[in-house]
């Protein structure tokens, strides 16, 4: 899974990626720092079955730390977004290029709305205006590919009695676009199954509503601790109104606090309303580190950027961790390790679509399931749950 990085210059995109990766890359204070786009691992969060069942896990595709699970995912971070990007304004086309497989997208949002339209420092820029021009950037990047052979292409569908869903998916498998998102696309839109009937408006909305499933945006509000409590409030109520997840956020604090505790200077793990200092500092990097407690941790709760993350992956993308075990009792694998391994799961999947996963022969050859926490046999149409157990029997190993 990938998650994408976006948003206009200047806005710490690439202070955020690197306080979510701990991958160093260029930071500075002027448009289009970034050219290439920056890759790295970050996680996803959250608590771990032993700190519940008193287990001890062997992680191998995870990191376990104070009963929780941090749980690997992809993120990229590319090049600042400028109106016109689709046409090829400023970086966007490989921006845009940049973006094909990500799965959701973090828009970093400059909050305090110190930085206009073209990432230049300024006095005041509405960042409601941000959310809707990457909104309809993206959109217009999409609609660009479908719109270009679109009359041939709907003359062809219509001529030769072709799965529409599947001729689409066709189009845009190049940019990660499934034929079920067409499917659901589709079906709330409520177009004409005939293509040539579609007018320029209905192709852009079908794109508009296939985006949001495709590439599904959450707004991380940045430089929160620069931005009054009214600018933070309006922001989260704009977003609300376009069904958008707003997270007030600090970048540069959880890179502060990243890097102190990769030094051991202090105890600090993502996503924490606070941090424990373990050796003396200096009074330069004392009075930072109070900085960041008074105008971000007390404030907000924590950094933010950890939240980000974790809804993006848990909220957006609605994805559950799941737990394959070979032994239900012991919550082992066929080598003795606890809870070896954990995969990110849409909700609503089952155990078969678990044991694909896995092992496509598991899926092929699935029988049943056992959920290990009520050591009950369950059927392929069982709904897993956050954070549930599960042996797989099938007839291949």
């Amino acid at each position: 899974m990938e998650i994408g990085v976006v948003g206009k210059p200047n806005v710490g995109k690439s202070t955020f990626f690197s306080a979510a990766t701990l991958v160093d890359v260029q930071i500075a204070n002027y448009p289009f720092t970034t050219i290439e786009a920056n890759v790295g691992v970050s996680y996803v969060i959250a608590e771990h079955p032993c700190k519940e069942l008193g287990c001890a896990p062997n992680p191998q595709n995870y990191e376990y730390r104070d009963g929780l699970a941090l749980i690997p995912i992809k993120m990229i971070d590319v090049a600042g977004l400028v109106p016109g990007a689709h046409e090829g304004r400023g970086l966007g086309n490989k921006f845009l290029d940049d973006l094909r497989m990500a799965s959701a997208l973090i828009h970093i949002v400059d909050a305090s709305g110190k930085t206009d339209a073209e990432g230049q420092p300024t006095d005041y820029h509405d960042p409601v205006k941000d959310i809707e021009f990457l909104e309809k950037e993206i959109n217009y990047w999409i609609y660009g590919i479908l719109k270009k052979n679109w009359e041939k292409f709907a003359k062809r569908v219509k001529l030769q009695h072709l799965n529409l869903a599947r001729a689409i998916a066709d189009q845009l498998t190049g940019i990660g676009v499934s034929e079920e998102d067409i499917l659901e696309a589709l079906h709330k839109t409520n177009l004409s199954n005939d293509p040539t009937k579609w007018s320029d408006e209905d192709l852009y909305n079908f794109v508009s509503e296939l985006r949001r499933i495709n590439k599904p945006i959450i707004i991380a509000a940045n430089k929160a601790d620069m931005a009054s409590d009214e600018q933070i409030k309006r922001l989260i109520e704009e977003g609300k109104k376009r069904n958008y997840i707003v997270v007030p956020t600090s970048a540069a604090a959880e890179l502060t606090l990243r890097k102190a505790a990769k030094a051991g200077y202090i105890d600090y793990l993502p996503g924490q309303s606070d941090f424990k200092i373990l050796k003396p500092l200096s009074p330069k990097q004392q009075r930072a580190l109070e900085l960041i407690k008074e105008k971000v941790l007390d404030r907000f709760g924590s950094t933010g950027v950890q939240e980000v993350i974790n809804k993006a992956v848990f909220e957006l993308l609605q994805l559950i961790p799941v737990y394959p075990v070979e032994d239900e009792h012991k919550l082992t694998d066929s080598f003795g390790n606890v809870l070896p391994h954990v995969f990110l799961m849409k909700k609503g999947s089952t155990p078969r679509d678990l044991a694909f996963k896995v092992h496509t022969d598991l899926g092929r050859t699935f029988l049943y399931a056992v959920n290990a926490r009520t050591r009950r046999r369950v059927g392929e149409d069982y709904e897993l749950q956050f954070n549930d157990i599960i042996k797989i029997v099938a007839t291949a190993r």
